[in-house]
C-alpha cells in the first residue's frame, strides 16, 4: 500500500544511488561507455526504497539506521549481479564464453571484479552515510505522516 514513508524512502534511495553511482564513474577504465548506468542505478534505488527501506519503518531510530544501511547493503548487491549479467550478455554476445554455464558463472565474477572497483573510501563513506540519511528520512516521514 503506498505510504508516504515508502515514497521518501524511494526518493532517498535514489539520490542515494545516484549520487553513487557518479562516485564509480572516475574509477572505471577510461572510455568505458556508461549508457543507462546511472537511471538503471536510480530506478534500482526507487524499487529497494519502496519495496524495502519503506515497508520496515515504525520501529524507532537504531531500527530506521539499520534499514537504511541494509537498504544501500542491497542497492549495492543487486546493482553488482545487475550490471555484471549486463556485462556478461555483452561479452557472450561477442562469442566470450564456451558453455552457458561459463556465461551464468562469470556473471559473479564480474560483479566481484566490480565491487574491487567501488570499494574504495570515499564511496563506501558515501554508501553508509546514504543509507543512515535513508533510514532517518524514512523514519521520520513515517512517523510525521500516518
Amino acid at each position: 500500500m503506498p505510504t508516504a514513508a515508502r515514497l521518501i524512502a524511494a526518493l532517498s534511495m535514489a539520490l542515494v544511488a545516484i549520487a553513487v553511482s557518479f562516485l564509480i564513474m572516475p574509477l572505471m577504465p577510461e572510455g568505458t561507455a556508461f549508457g543507462y548506468f546511472v537511471p538503471f542505478n536510480a530506478a534500482l534505488g526507487v524499487l529497494i526504497g519502496w519495496v524495502w527501506v519503506g515497508r520496515h519503518v515504525g520501529r524507532g531510530v537504531v531500527n530506521a539506521i539499520n534499514n537504511g544501511l541494509t537498504g544501500a547493503a542491497l542497492l549495492v548487491l543487486w546493482g553488482l549481479f545487475f550490471q555484471g549479467a549486463w556485462e556478461m550478455f555483452r561479452l557472450a554476445m561477442r562469442n566470450r564464453y564456451d558453455g552457458p554455464f561459463e556465461a551464468l558463472s562469470a556473471i559473479f565474477v564480474i560483479g566481484l571484479d566490480f565491487f574491487f572497483v567501488m570499494a574504495v573510501p570515499h564511496v563506501l563513506l558515501a554508501l553508509v552515510i546514504g543509507g543512515i540519511f535513508c533510514g532517518l528520512v524514512t523514519e521520520n516521514a513515517a512517523r510525521r505522516w500516518r
